[in-house]
């Protein structure tokens, strides 16, 4: 992914930008103009201002030699550095087909204006249409700095094991199933499996999470993760296109594509506008001719090249795209990912919120939550550890994991009953451990009070003799009843959840986290079937999941959210938003940048419509000069671009 495949707009005024493009190489790493380059640039229109200030004070005090044609070699001077790459992009754009654009309105204007003799007017207004557009590439870099920070973390290159060592070579060109080693301070390349026995990494660049993770032998380490403690070993699962962070980036890299409605509209509007404009200007140096006694055709040409400067669309074809880009970027340094400019306008109408529990709420993860014994804790749970721990089941991994890699006992004559839990021989004692539908089925008396019981429980008896239980429960997130909080201030009228585990148990958390309606036992059609019916309520719905099972709702939603980028890929690839570190406040803080952008947008096409009306009517009238037209032209897009700028530095 290069710079120029993140820009604010493609419109025809940014070529301030295609010089910047064409510096771009593959596979390098973009970087910000050092000092002397941005010097370079702004050279032309330094040295335009010296020599436009000079002339108009030599002008003021009525300097003797300042007479033609010494005047006018004076102003070209100054008028050719700011100019030359206008006209010239107006010749390139009408060789293409693309007559009516702002450079041969700025063109015809201040050539005029240079033929009238207002060579001071002239010079100022390309210099600040020029200034303008610099001020344009400023703030477009800005928005892009949060962005281009995900470039940073993408890895040059890998150490593939290959005929008994370890060479680097490109991550494209390591295969599936091939081993990479990460040394410490090393970034991983592609996405694989952990070889060694552990390892800490941090996961900030696909989390924004700074706590380190720890992953063990057999588990996912994610391209992007930064190894911290030692050497070890990767085994590649995917290739380096397909790996989380190419995903990201490649989100990123498309999010400036997708353009909101009002984005569009401006651009069609833009391309009407600017003809219409043209043609008007026309008729105010014709028609006065037909109608006014006392016509002067040098009056009536610089009223319309006043009118010409007023009414260059460039503070909303400029204002309006860095606007959404800057949400983009804002929603990029808080670990949103928007995939389009659309979904920015879509979110900041979200009346309807609906989440799914397990991965969005809660952790998604079993943990050992309440333990009742008659046997000494220790010993409980190395008989509870010893039959869970030849099981793949989440709940008998949470058991094996609460242990701790304590002691265990051998085990024998090990029997899986479906549904129920299993038996085996564990020290030379008959052990059962399962659901209290097993000591039913076994005859073993225990205490009724554990069928009511609304979390999952896992019963164990030894000999015939119920010894006591343990309560797992998936732990809900930290921030989640803040995020529920949040969305009702934010006026959210409806939070649904939805979730395939037990009523009893969504009901629980619903109630803990002030949720208005939450559903159980859902199957992935049911999820579908449920939020069709909240559809056909008119609001806009956006659904927030994580799992494969949450993809159908996803598309069906008018704004699908996938929690984490370390989610299921169909989630993420389904999903307008992503939410990076898996927090579910983050969709508070997403409205709240949409809502901001909306804001700044339609403040924009206000500031944008009501100078230029007001200072175009003023024109025509002969009571607007030109400097009054570079304020309503240049001034309102200066104004426009530091009023976009704004939600890059708002807190949220």
């Amino acid at each position: 992914m290069h710079k120029h495949d993140i820009k604010a707009d493609d419109s025809c005024c940014s070529h301030s930008h295609q010089h910047e493009q064409s510096h771009d190489h593959d596979g390098e790493h973009d970087h910000d103009h050092g000092d002397a380059s941005a010097f370079k640039t702004y050279l032309p229109s330094i040295f335009s201002l010296l020599f436009l200030l000079v002339g108009i004070a030599l002008d003021y005090f009525k300097i003797s030699f300042f007479e033609q044609p010494i005047r006018l070699i004076w102003y070209l001077l100054a008028y050719i550095p700011v100019a030359y790459p206008v006209l010239k992009e107006a010749f390139f754009t009408i060789t293409r087909g693309e007559i009516f654009t702002e450079f041969l309105l700025m063109g015809l204007a201040t050539i005029g204006a240079l033929a009238l003799g207002e060579y001071p007017e002239a010079v100022a207004v390309m210099l600040f249409y020029t200034v303008g557009e610099l001020f344009q590439g400023a703030a477009v870099s800005g928005a892009k700095k949060n962005i281009k920070a995900l470039l940073d973390v993408r890895p040059e290159t890998a150490n593939v094991f290959r005929d008994g060592r370890f060479i680097t070579v490109k991550p494209k060109e390591v295969s599936i199933g091939e081993t990479i080693q990460l040394k410490v301070g090393d970034k991983s390349a592609l996405d694989g499996v952990l070889l060694s026995d552990s390892a800490s990494f941090n996961t900030a660049a696909l989390t924004g999470e700074s706590t380190p993770r720890t992953v063990k032998k057999g588990e996912e380490v994610l391209a992007g993760m930064l190894n911290l403690d030692k050497v070890v070993d990767v085994k590649v699962t995917k290739e380096f296109a397909d790996s989380a962070l190419s995903r990201i980036l490649e989100m990123v890299q498309s999010a400036t594509s997708r353009k909101a409605k009002t984005e569009l509209f401006i651009r069609k509007f833009a391309k009407i506008y600017t003809p219409i404009v043209f043609f008007l200007a026309v008729a105010l140096i014709i028609l006065p001719y037909f109608f006014v006694a006392d016509y002067q055709f040098k009056t009536w040409l610089y009223r319309s090249l006043v009118f010409l400067v007023i009414s260059c669309p460039c503070a909303l074809v400029i204002s309006i795209p860095l606007g959404y880009f800057g949400g983009i970027g804002a929603g990029s340094a808080n670990g949103i990912l928007f995939k389009g400019s659309s979904f920015l306008d879509t979110i900041a109408q979200i009346k309807t919120v609906v989440m799914d529990k397990t991965g969005t709420l809660t952790h998604g993860v079993f943990n050992v939550k309440t333990i009742q014994t008659s046997l000494q804790e220790d010993e409980f749970f190395k008989y509870l550890a010893s039959a869970e721990t030849k099981s793949t089941h989440p709940i008998a991994k949470a058991i094996v994991a609460y242990h701790n890699q304590g002691a265990i006992f051998d085990v024998a004559e090990l029997t899986e009953i479906a549904g129920h839990g299993l038996t085996a021989v564990i020290n030379n004692r008959k052990v059962a451990v399962g659901n209290t539908k097993l000591l039913r089925k076994l005859n073993v008396a225990y205490p009724k009070a554990i069928d009511e019981e609304v979390e999952t429980t896992v019963v164990m008896a030894i000999d015939n003799q119920f010894v006591g239980y343990v309560i797992i429960a998936d732990e809900i997130k930290k921030d989640a009843k803040y995020a529920i909080d949040e969305l009702h201030l934010l006026g959210v009228t409806q939070i649904v959840m939805l979730s395939g585990d037990k009523t009893a148990i969504t009901e629980k958390v619903a109630k803990e986290l002030g949720l208005d309606k939450a559903y159980g036992d859902l199957l992935p059609e049911d999820k579908v079937a449920r939020l069709e019916k909240l559809k056909s309520q008119k609001n806009l719905i956006a659904f927030a999941g994580d799992g494969i099972n949450d993809a159908p709702v996803l598309a069906l939603s008018d704004l699908g959210i996938a929690m984490g980028a370390m989610g299921s890929d169909v989630a993420i690839e389904t999903a307008d938003v992503v939410i990076q570190n898996d927090q579910p406040s983050k969709i508070a803080t997403a409205i709240k940048i949409g809502r901001a952008t909306k804001r700044v947008v339609y403040q924009n096409i206000g500031l944008a419509f009501g100078v230029k009306a007001i200072v175009l009517i003023l024109g025509a009238g002969g009571l607007a000069t030109m400097w009054e037209a570079v304020f309503a032209d240049v001034g309102v897009a200066f104004l426009a671009i530091l009023n976009a700028i704004r939600i890059q530095k708002m807190k949220f």
